[in-house]
């Protein structure tokens, strides 16, 4: 093994300990699930771990209609909530 290598091996361990350390895990990935969450005078579908949220709709239904769509697509579940917030029902596309 050439030093260049030993050197990059080091960088490289360096590095993934570090994000470790901060609390940033590269084995975990992101997911698809869909929230359908109360925003503004409306509802809004947002992805799991996103602030921005995905699209408005004035009634929940159809938010929740789009969040499915979303999820099928991404084999993810779809997570409806109260207006208080709290998690009101739960779907799974997962296969």
């Amino acid at each position: 093994m050439s030093k260049q290598n030993s050197l990059t091996d080091a960088v490289q361990k360096l590095i993934e300990a570090i994000l470790s350390a901060l609390g940033y895990n590269s084995t975990k990935k992101r997911t698809w699930h869909q929230h359908v969450v109360p925003y503004e005078l409306g509802w809004a579908v947002r992805r799991e771990g996103n602030k921005r949220i995905t699209s408005k709709h004035r009634k929940q239904s159809t938010a929740i209609n789009k969040a499915k769509v979303l999820a099928k697509r991404y084999n993810a579940d779809v997570v409806i909530h109260r207006e208080s917030g709290g998690i009101r029902d739960r779907i799974s596309y997962r296969s």
